[in-house]
């Protein structure tokens, strides 16, 4: 067999896209032959795809496609405790959603019978053990390096306890099933690791029919070498697990699999544990899987992630070993330049203490003139905007201005300050005069403005903060002692009259304020709901942390 090298993917070539950071993909994958190379992504349908899930799927295909290969997708449906349909199916959506179809879709259900026989085979061949060691106890023995008092069963009793198991009835709902192996060795997932356990919870696709399940540890390896997987891709926090893997395939004599790990994603102050996401959905600290501020991959495109940039940045990331703790601004940036080309530029003025000012020379009705929406891209099109002689600015730009200055209004001209009227520090009104025939370029100030008619729209700006205030939680630490009270941040505005006709999930950008996507449409009932798209470098002022 012919070890190949792969070259880095040539990607982010879409609309408004650039070429995504460079990686190192030449990693020499072992024995990897062109055309039978075999990958899977094998995700547990207990919780939404989340950016480390897509790191590892994205990874997988990339090689698969790379050798002329196959990529299967794998359920690994083996704890009935915590699976649904509801996340089989979004994660299915997900991975469609980022360009992943897998050649083949199985389930490691559809192995259960065999499965089954290989553990009464171990058994046979006294490689596996039946152990009612309660689980503190059990955990004590494996971090001791203290033999199981049951170690020593016979394969006769070993075998009739399977059965009990098997049944569920008490006495097996006492016991599990280890694979006999070592109780000192320094690597403690080698330390007989539970291989088959109890569970009487109704499955998604068998029902009733099983009472016991396989461990992920014991099906993966076993189904990998059944299905013809030639590489195992796989993140390396299950570093000490591949001799385990490794392990499970020997003893039983099947075809060897090799492994490639790779760093997994980690962001600051971010979680990426399925079961700490869905303690924040249970504690109802968010709104759901889909919440602005999860990293599933639902959350990140509901605060304004688009799939190219997504792709981007972790095709981006390359298939490296070195575990880094990363800044969210490192995507955000890359999201950036996907979005920036293509984003419809509008106006929007801040509610509070928003300063209305009367041009002195301005039309004597309202009007509108069709403007293009990004001065850099014809291809997007137009927008209205309506010009009065009554318009509204912000408080913070209103408190920069002088009397006689003169400044530029944006897509309309130049006009001079005539008269600021104050109660205190607070601008309370302006008046001013247009001077359309002065130049922009001499100009020190280009401020948006909103023409104060019924058409201004009201918006909710919405900004968000980062779940928990640790940035990387310890293993020991219990994550509700770093929840962070204050993540959600609104403030009122007026936009322009366009706004009414956007949809949920439009992306755009505010004009001096920034990125943001459209998640509840403008309704007469209620404002235009924007999540702030952060950009990778800029702290919002609007919808901003206070």
């Amino acid at each position: 067999m012919s070890e190949q090298k792969a070259s880095a993917p040539k990607n982010g070539s879409g609309k408004g896209g650039k070429q995504a950071p460079k990686a190192n993909y030449n990693i020499n994958l072992k024995n990897a032959e062109d055309g039978k190379v075999v990958t899977r992504f094998p995700p547990e349908p207990s919780g939404y795809l989340h950016i480390g899930h897509a790191k590892a799927a994205l990874l997988n295909q990339y090689f698969a496609q790379e050798y002329h290969g196959k990529l299967i997708i794998r359920f690994d449906d083996t704890n009935p405790s915590k699976e649904k349909l509801e996340f089989q199916d979004s994660i299915l959506e997900d991975l469609e959603l980022l360009g992943i179809k897998g050649d083949v879709i199985t389930y490691s259900s559809d192995y259960f019978q065999l499965l089954y026989d290989y553990c009464i085979q171990m058994i046979k061949e006294e490689k596996a053990y039946a152990d009612d060691t309660p689980v503190e106890q059990m955990r004590h023995e494996r971090t001791e390096g203290i033999a199981s008092q049951r170690r020593d069963r016979t394969v006769e009793e070993n075998l009739k306890i399977f059965q009990e198991m098997t049944e569920g009835t008490e006495e097996g709902l006492k016991n599990c099933i280890r694979a006999k192996i070592s109780y000192t060795t320094p690597n403690k997932a080698m330390r007989d690791p539970v291989i088959y356990r109890c569970n009487l919870t109704p499955h998604l696709r068998t029902g009733t029919k099983w009472k016991v399940y396989p461990t992920y540890d014991f099906c993966c390896p076993i189904v990998d070498s059944i299905e013809g997987i030639t590489h195992a891709l796989r993140t390396n926090e299950y570093r000490d697990r591949n001799a385990q893997y490794e392990w499970v395939l020997k003893a039983l004599d099947l075809r060897k699999v090799y492994i490639w790990d790779f760093s997994r994603i980690n962001f600051v102050r971010t979680l990426l544990s399925k079961r700490k996401l869905q303690w924040f959905v249970d504690q109802k600290l968010v709104s759901g899987w889909d919440d602005p501020r999860f990293p599933t991959v639902r959350g990140v495109r509901r605060r304004g992630m688009t799939v190219e940039g997504l792709r981007n940045f972790i095709l981006g990331q390359g298939p490296s070993k070195n575990i880094l703790n990363l800044d969210w601004s490192l995507i955000w940036a890359t999201n950036k330049k996907i979005i920036d080309p293509i984003a419809p530029r509008h106006t929007a003025v801040v509610t509070a203490n928003v300063v209305p000012v009367t041009l002195s020379n301005g039309p004597a009705e309202p009007y509108s003139e069709e403007k293009p929406k990004h001065k850099k891209n014809s291809a997007i099109g137009t927008k209205k905007v309506l010009y009065s002689s009554h318009i509204y600015v912000d408080q913070e730009d209103a408190q920069t201005f002088k009397d006689d200055e003169e400044l530029t209004l944006m897509d309309w001209g130049n006009a001079i300050i005539k008269k600021i009227y104050k109660d205190g520090d607070i601008v309370t009104s302006i008046d001013a005069e247009l001077h359309l025939e002065g130049d922009f370029r001499k100009t020190e100030k280009k401020i948006t403005w909103l023409a104060n008619t019924p058409e201004a729209t009201p918006i909710d700006l919405v900004d968000f903060d980062y779940l928990i205030t640790k940035d990387k939680l310890a293993e020991d630490d219990k994550v509700e002692d770093f929840v962070n009270k204050n993540t959600e941040f609104h403030t009122a505005g007026l936009g322009d009259l366009n706004v009414r006709d956007m949809k949920e999930g439009d992306i755009i950008q505010f004009e001096r304020k920034g990125y943001y996507r459209l998640d509840k449409p403008y309704s007469e009932n209620s404002p235009a709901i924007f999540f702030t798209i952060p950009d990778g470098k800029t702290v919002q002022k609007y919808g901003a942390k206070k």
